[in-house]
This record gives C-alpha cells, sequence and structure tokens, in this order.
C-alpha cells in the first residue's frame, strides 16, 4: 500500500503542478468545503502539493515509515488482532488525513482566502503509529542527531502546538499535531490490549 499511495500521490500532484484548475479543485479551503459541501477536500488535499521539495519530503518520509507500519499491520492479523491489514492501512493515512484537516476546518471555515495542501497529517499518523510500537528506536533529528522515538514524539507535539498558536509561516501545524496524535491512539482504537504491549516497550 505504501508504494501504491506514493505513486498516485506523486501522479496527482505533479499533474496539479500544471494545471492550476486541479490544484484548485484538489486543495483544502475549508470556506469552500462548507459552502458548497465539498468534503472529498478532507481527502483530495493530501494527493496535492505546494512545490517538489513538498512533495519529495513527505513521500520519502512515507517510504521509510510506510513499509514498517504495513509489516507491523501484517503481525497483528496474523495474530489475529486485526482483520485485512491493507484495509487498515488505508484506514490509518486517510483517516489520518481526514482527522487531521477537523482543527483546520473549525479554525477557517469563515475565511475564503485559507488554502492547505500535503500529505502531511496523514505521513504524521504513520511516523507515530511506528514509535507506538518502537517507542526506544533512535530517529535521527534533522538526518543527524539519534534521539528515541518516544522524545521526538514529544517534542514535535510540542512544536507543532507551539508553531500552530504562533502562525505565520504559512504551514498547517494543526493538521501536523492531530494527525500524529491519531496515528498514536489508532493502535489503542483497533486493540486496546496494545496499550500495554506499548508500555512493556518501555520497560513500564
Amino acid at each position: 500500500m505504501t508504494y501504491i499511495i506514493i505513486a498516485i500521490t506523486a501522479i496527482v500532484s505533479f499533474a496539479a503542478f500544471g494545471n492550476s484548475i486541479l490544484f484548485q479543485r484538489l486543495l483544502l479551503n475549508p470556506y469552500i468545503v462548507f459552502k458548497r459541501n465539498e468534503w472529498y477536500r478532507l481527502i483530495s488535499h493530501a494527493f496535492v502539493h505546494a512545490n517538489f521539495l513538498h512533495l519529495f519530503v513527505n513521500m520519502i518520509v512515507l517510504l521509510s515509515f510506510g513499509r514498517y507500519v504495513e509489516s507491523i499491520l501484517q503481525q497483528l492479523q496474523s495474530i489475529g488482532s486485526i482483520g485485512m491489514h491493507q484495509v487498515h492501512f488505508l484506514i490509518l493515512y486517510l483517516g489520518a488525513a481526514i482527522v487531521s484537516s477537523l482543527t483546520t476546518l473549525r479554525k477557517h471555515k469563515n475565511d475564503p482566502y485559507y488554502q492547505s495542501v500535503g500529505a502531511s497529517g496523514a505521513v504524521s499518523a504513520i511516523v507515530f503509529f511506528s514509535i507506538f510500537f518502537s517507542p526506544l528506536e533512535k530517529l535521527y533529528l534533522m538526518a543527524i542527531i539519534p534521539i528515541p522515538g518516544i522524545v521526538f514524539a514529544i517534542a514535535y507535539l510540542f512544536y507543532s502546538n507551539y508553531m500552530s498558536r504562533k502562525g505565520g509561516d504559512n504551514i498547517n501545524h494543526d493538521a501536523h499535531f492531530v494527525g500524529a496524535v491519531f496515528g498514536f491512539i489508532y493502535p489503542i482504537l483497533i486493540d486496546p490490549k496494545l496499550f500495554f504491549f506499548f508500555l512493556k516497550q518501555l520497560g513500564l
């Protein structure tokens, strides 16, 4: 599923780079969502990106963590905790795209000029799902500094919350924060007993 999502996202994003009408039809504009009932934008915005760098960063992170998440879901399926692992991957990814948009919808529903694109909320969910199962595994901050995943997670949430309050950088930090939280709690939603697995991974 990781490769399929990356392929579709790349195709749609590249198509939208050269087609402003398509770009405008797919992006997330809360005002238009409510005004025209175009609720599909809660998902479609995750398949378009502002530029090539934006696309590349999101997809390289998805590639780095997506296959690991798929392997975890496959293991959960093998022990009977879940059904089809592919379906759960899609629920996790697309569900995060939707859920991570809800705060944005509420905050900007009366602002016709606000726009948001990108898979960051969904990708954050994938990263935090992996951290749930390997909280002490080292992640590399800025590709240089190794820190435990759980430390990265806490720092990421604090930073996203701070930047959301500060504003002014044209990045949807609300989507990052909410998507990350959704990804972290998703294992508990599908099997509450997994919370004890998380604690065990922390040595508690």
